[in-house]
């Protein structure tokens, strides 16, 4: 039987863990972890998974943990947030043979407050950022990306502000649509309340979403290509 929708304890289970963040008491619930998050989320990467490669058939769905699925525990030495195990759950599918991160992507994360949506690259390494910036040195590429974003954003997607203030050095001043080169990330977003999870439209909603976010998602993958040429 296809999945539809996680288990409507989702959601409260993730709650409990903010109440209890703690290795004893996640331990001691584990079972639970793995039948209201672990083993839907596994079906849930490969529904959508088959959905998204029929609109792009290179798309990596890998229904287990370091694959489309995150670790439920933090890596504490890269974090602010210090609490060990987390309560907001991310699935990724991500395009072609590179890192799942660096790799234009379509990906989901919910938790007690939202239903986050999104396509793209969320932040970009420091050579990935060096070949986005070298690909909009390209007027071609860059009104093309403009032409993209301005499509999504009156479709309601939204896409984040730029990270920088100043221009980067290697660019003109005279620069048409100059903002662009301020991003140290591509991509666009939606949210939706976090009770969709249990609903039957939950992979509906997310597939349109994606196909929206298509454009957007195969403009940063051709980029990519330029890093690994």
């Amino acid at each position: 039987m296809s999945f539809t929708a996680f288990p409507q304890a989702s959601l409260d289970f993730l709650a409990r863990i903010r109440r209890n963040n703690t290795k004893e008491w996640f331990e001691a619930h584990r079972e639970e972890y793995e039948k209201l998050i672990l083993t839907p989320s596994r079906s849930c990467v490969v529904e959508l998974g088959e959905h998204l490669q029929a609109l792009v058939p290179t798309i990596n769905a890998t229904p287990k943990v370091n694959g489309s699925l995150f670790r439920i525990y933090r890596d504490l030495r890269f974090s602010k947030d210090k609490t060990p195990i987390k309560s907001r759950i991310g699935l990724i599918f991500w395009q072609g043979r590179g890192r799942r991160m660096q790799s234009s992507a379509f990906y989901l994360h919910f938790s007690p407050d939202e239903l986050f949506v999104a396509a793209g690259i969320r932040k970009f390494s420091t050579q990935m950022l060096t070949c986005y910036r070298e690909y909009i040195n390209t007027a071609r590429h860059r009104e093309e990306l403009h032409s993209i974003l301005e499509t999504m954003r009156t479709e309601g997607l939204t896409i984040p502000p730029p990270k920088y203030k100043r221009l980067p050095r290697s660019f003109d001043t005279s620069l048409s649509e100059e903002l662009l080169t301020r991003y140290d990330s591509m991509y666009v977003s939606s949210v939706f309340p976090s009770e969709m999870i249990h609903s039957q439209e939950f992979i509906p909603r997310v597939f349109a979403s994606y196909a929206a976010m298509l454009p957007l998602q195969q403009w940063v993958y051709e980029m990519t290509m330029t890093c690994e040429s």
